[in-house]
């Protein structure tokens, strides 16, 4: 066993301590400190007080041993003399079965609901388990029932037998309201230790790390570790704001960076798991995009704030044209759309069925309009049906009746339509060639794109299109904002620069 190495603190001397000039000591400076200057004096009665309702999870399931899980055996010189102690060890003997092992694993929790035994944790503690088990602080256990996990949270809901034991709770609070530099507090079962308190402070808002559709994670330098997954994060008031759930680090331990679910995003998911063992998301039907700055100034927008539709899914809650691909969608049910992100965990927390208003803004102009949500897990299939039938774009040889910004183009008759194979109900310009080394190869841009619009304005021939890039150019515009359409009718933005 590696034996722990202790770092020993150095006391420093205060800024007040005595200055000697010429040899002769001044009197002290003292300083006025801030309140909190180093944090709360104490959080020992807060996490004395919530300590009984934060668990440990431990989980089992088997796993039959094979012949691939075996570690294979090295390859030795001829005639090494670990020749027959490597023959026993790793060949199976005659008659010999594999049993199977039981695979484990550790993790935290939190308990909601006293009186009916809910128990919050994370998905990936739980997933694929056998047996699931909840230990308390006191050195109690209870067998847990899942009532439901959401994967695209990671967050999973327990229930045990309440009659079983006293159990105490503890209520969510509001991440909305935490600022950074709030201080935290995060209880857990790190590397399996059992309950440790660490604390810290709300280190920024918001951050998006790539784990799922609906990003947006409170990040802490509260020490979080491994098995701190699905623990809570305490304000002050000992609510919990966040559910621990994911570190960035290169060695495993903590390096002040961990990520909690906050609870304005998890007490949806768990109330849902809870009613009905499922989620029941809100549903729009778009396919979004960032605005990007290029696209903000091809629209005459002002800034860059807002989810730019780049499609619309057939068969979904607004393909009745209430709003169309090229629409920036700025709020919706009131809420306002800073960020493309912000849309799908807005929509998602919304209820299904219901009727909201959602504000766009169209061809430069700003609009309301009014759609039904449906609800995203019924339309899973739906989408992923649709887009599994869009296939990567074509290219043949270059039939070019214009040129402009690196592309060559060309009207969409029966002869281009075979050559890219593009549909019958697409209409536009098609791309039959791309410059190398020219913007729109930088942007991405293939033969057999077809440009629907320019700058919101459909095109058909490639002279429409170029006198719509000439009037462009004499309003001033340095971006034009193309609608590009795939050969099966998947629709996209992209924009190019004109100077």
């Amino acid at each position: 066993m590696t034996p722990l190495k202790i770092l020993r603190a150095t006391r420093v001397a205060p800024i007040a301590a005595m200055l000697a000039i010429g040899g002769l000591a001044a009197a002290p400076i003292l300083l006025p400190r801030p309140a909190m200057a180093e944090g709360p004096a104490s959080v020992a009665d807060l996490a004395e007080r919530l300590a009984g309702a934060v668990v440990n999870i431990s989980t089992s399931r088997s796993a039959a041993a094979s012949g691939s899980d075996r570690v294979p055996m090295p390859k030795l010189p001829e005639g090494s003399p670990l020749q027959d102690f490597f023959d026993d060890f790793f060949q199976e003997q005659p008659g010999e079965e594999h049993s199977p092992r039981q695979a484990q694993s550790l993790g935290s929790g939190f308990v909601i609901d006293a009186e009916e035994g809910i128990v919050v944790t994370n998905n990936h503690v739980i997933s694929g388990a056998d047996e699931i088990v909840v230990n308390f602080s006191d050195g109690g256990k209870l067998d847990a029932e899942l009532l439901g996990v959401d994967t695209k949270t990671d967050i999973a809901v327990l229930k045990v037998d309440a009659s079983k034991r006293t159990l105490q709770d503890v209520p969510f609070g509001s991440s909305d309201t935490m600022r950074i530099g709030d201080w935290v507090m995060a209880i857990g079962n790190p590397f399996g230790l059992g309950g440790t308190v660490t604390v810290g402070i709300v280190s920024a808002r918001n951050r998006e790390i790539g784990s799922g559709p609906y990003d947006d994670f409170i990040q802490t330098d509260a020490a979080i570790n491994r098995g701190n997954s699905g623990g809570p994060l305490f304000n002050m008031d000992g609510e919990v704001i966040g559910i621990n759930t994911a570190i960035i680090s290169p060695t495993g331990g903590s390096i002040g960076i961990g990520f909690s679910i906050p609870s304005a995003l998890a007490i949806n998911v768990v109330d849902q798991l809870r009613e009905f063992g499922e989620t029941r998301r809100g549903w729009l039907g778009v396919r979004i995009q960032e605005v990007t700055d290029d696209i903000a100034e091809s629209l005459g927008m002002k800034t860059t704030a807002g989810a730019m539709v780049s499609g619309v899914i057939e068969g979904g809650p607004i393909d009745d044209g209430s709003i169309q691909p090229g629409d920036v969608i700025t709020r919706f049910d009131g809420k306002p759309i800073e960020h493309m992100r912000d849309l799908p965990r807005i929509v998602a927390e919304s209820p299904v069925g219901k009727d909201v208003e959602v504000t766009i803004i169209r061809k430069g102009e700003e609009q309301t309009v009014r759609v039904k949500l449906g609800r995203l897990e019924d339309s899973e299939k739906l989408a992923s049906a649709e887009e599994s039938d869009h296939e990567a774009e074509g290219k043949s040889a270059p039939v070019s009746s214009a040129a402009v910004l690196g592309m060559h183009l060309a009207a969409l008759n029966d002869e281009t339509r075979e050559r890219f194979e593009i549909s019958t109900d697409i209409s536009g310009v098609v791309v039959t060639e791309i410059d190398a080394d020219s913007i729109a190869a930088e942007k991405g841009l293939a033969p057999g794109d077809v440009i629907v619009e320019i700058a919101q304005a459909t095109v058909s021939s490639p002279k429409e299109a170029l006198d719509r890039l000439e009037e462009l150019k004499s309003q001033g515009r340095r971006n034009a904002l193309l609608m590009l359409a795939s050969k099966t009718g998947e629709l996209r933005f992209v924009t190019l620069r004109m100077d």
